[in-house]
């Protein structure tokens, strides 16, 4: 299997390490900011119904969520998920994460391109990342067998084209989640929700969370590279 090929660990460790060290990252931003208290007081739940009213989503319901760091903002539902660490915690980092998560609902009331592609993504991009990894194992499993010069290659090249839906997935999400942080950051600024030295820690939280999102696109890029290489390999 392409598992015990040098050129698949050759090509996926760098992002290997990189996500490792994103998620380092985040954690690392997470637990410091979980422990500064905001100013104010004011819990992650409390910060989204602030910031929710603040810009006119009355529609958007906040409920909380199981596990950590699962906070979400889910557009076919309109509903902002929060979990316990951010619902309930009046800290640094409760604020920066509500905050983005109310981008992405800005996002979806003004009509954000990119996050209206990514939801139209999804069931394509769920579906791709599952079989075109079955389809790409099956395809060499009969090219070890078969040595087929036609099927096994078309094969492959199937699990291809569907897993460059989950790719594309990947891409996309890069500038809805930047751009949501964007709007993080203007909206605890412009609601004076935050003092400066909270908006550096809430910053930092929100960047940190970025690089995860970078980390997983390399992933599934470099991926991708690999099955085109099998399947240039198959073709000669």
């Amino acid at each position: 299997m392409f598992f015990f090929d040098p050129m698949w660990f050759l090509i996926m460790l760098p992002p290997f390490i990189f996500m490792i060290y994103a998620q380092v990252k985040v954690n690392s931003a997470f637990k410091k900011y979980s422990k500064v208290a905001n100013s104010q007081r004011i819990t992650g739940v409390q910060a989204a119904e602030v910031l929710l009213r603040a810009n006119g989503l009355k529609n958007v319901r906040v409920e909380g969520v199981k596990g950590r760091l699962g906070d979400h903002y889910d557009p076919r539902k309109k509903v902002l998920r929060l979990s316990p660490a951010v619902a309930n915690t009046p800290s640094v980092a409760a604020l920066g994460i509500v905050a983005h998560e109310v981008g992405h609902a800005v996002q979806d009331k003004t009509g954000y391109a990119f996050l209206r592609f990514r939801t139209s993504l999804v069931p394509a991009a769920s579906l791709g990342s599952n079989l075109g990894f079955i389809f790409v194992i099956l395809g060499f499993i009969i090219y070890l067998f078969s040595r087929d010069s036609d099927f096994a290659p078309m094969v492959v090249l199937a699990g291809i084209i569907l897993f460059a839906m989950a790719v594309l997935f990947s891409l996309v999400t890069l500038p809805v989640e930047y751009n949501a942080s964007n709007r993080a950051r203007q909206m605890l600024r412009s609601t004076g929700m935050v003092s400066t030295q909270e908006y550096n820690g809430a910053s930092a939280v929100l960047s940190a969370a970025a690089m995860t999102y970078v980390a997983a696109m390399l992933q599934a890029v470099a991926q991708l590279f690999y099955f085109v290489l099998m399947f240039m390999g198959m073709r000669r």
